[in-house]
């Protein structure tokens, strides 16, 4: 040989049928799409089945990704019937490849629910063929861990999620603003340190509308304080609270002016879509291992959200969006 030996890159294995493993909450579900896509790229022929929980079923049917989408019930272990249950569905889906994005205990133990059988499988289950081997993975961003993991088992090009199948349908019988920034007051009711005061929100939604902006409050019924919060201190917001599907929020975010919202699922969405986006953290969450991603993010923490400004917000957000008028 006369010349140095080239790196040789792997490539992803071949395999006709796969199975993806993604349950998690829905900002790791998010994130988890652009790999997904990237696995579709690399396998355009084969049948790709994911398996997932019940609530991201139609998000996943959306995206056009998977040939087959099944849920997962998560039994106990002690769950005899229900794991024989979950054994027949994963076996079923005879698959050649697992690709476990969810890389837990749990979906680490699948692996061994496919006995006799041995799926080549891309994760953390001890004796996986494609194991993601970096002893510091769990200190990596979601984003970045997966990539990683990709890369080990041949898939080298993984872009942020493409959320364009998420079209406008719907979207205008809202009847929506002409400009307009949303608000994100919701977060998860167990983790009320997550969440920034119901009164800053509406200190910050006049502030917009005095900038000419409309504030459009986002989120369910949970959100009810900050959504009476907000319209007492601005009753020409718009409140959608209750009237949007996880599905349109993309949408919404694409004609959306700018975004301010709780460290929670939709702003994920919101700063995929591209919007203009100041994400809220508290001590509670660490945006080096969870901050949204997209073309123009920016986060703000504090270890007591009650002590982050409605004023510092406003002028953080109109830093990504331009002066106001």
């Amino acid at each position: 040989m006369t010349g140095p030996t080239a790196h040789k890159v792997n490539a992803p294995p071949p395999a006709k049928r796969i199975l993806i493993v993604k349950l998690g909450a829905l900002g790791d579900f998010l994130q988890a799409i652009g790999p997904m896509q990237a696995i579709r790229k690399a396998y355009p022929q084969a049948e790709i089945t994911l398996l997932t929980t019940a609530p991201f079923r139609k998000l996943a049917e959306a995206s056009g990704l998977f040939d087959a989408v099944l849920t997962d019930d998560r039994p106990a272990f002690w769950n005899l019937p229900g794991v024989l249950a979950l054994r027949a569905t994963l076996r079923a889906t005879r698959a050649d490849m697992v690709f476990d994005l969810q890389t837990s205990d749990r979906s680490s133990s699948y692996l061994k629910l496919f006995w006799p059988g041995r799926p080549l499988w891309s994760g953390i289950a001890a004796g996986c063929s494609h194991p993601h081997a970096n002893p510091d993975r769990d200190a990596m961003h979601t984003v970045d861990r997966q990539r990683e993991q990709l890369a080990a088992a041949g898939i080298h090009e993984v872009s942020l999620p493409d959320l364009s199948f998420l079209s406008d349908d719907g979207i205008g019988t809202l009847q929506l603003p002409a400009r307009f920034v949303l608000l994100a007051p919701g977060g998860a009711p167990h983790r009320p340190e997550k969440r920034w005061p119901a009164e800053h929100f509406a200190a910050l939604a006049g502030q917009l509308l005095a900038a000419g902006l409309t504030p459009v409050i986002l989120g369910t019924e949970a959100e009810a304080e900050a959504e009476r919060a907000i319209l007492e201190r601005c009753p020409d917001a718009v409140s959608l609270i209750g009237r949007t599907t996880l599905l349109q929020i993309a949408p919404l975010a694409r004609r959306a002016a700018g975004a301010v919202g709780n460290d929670t699922g939709p702003m994920h969405l919101i700063t995929i879509s591209g919007c203009p986006s100041v994400v809220l953290y508290s001590h509670a969450s660490d945006p080096a291992l969870c901050a949204q991603k997209g073309p123009a993010v920016t986060i703000l923490r504090r270890p007591d959200l009650k002590n982050l400004s409605p004023e510092e917000v406003f002028a953080t957000l109109f830093s990504e969006i331009g002066p106001p008028r």
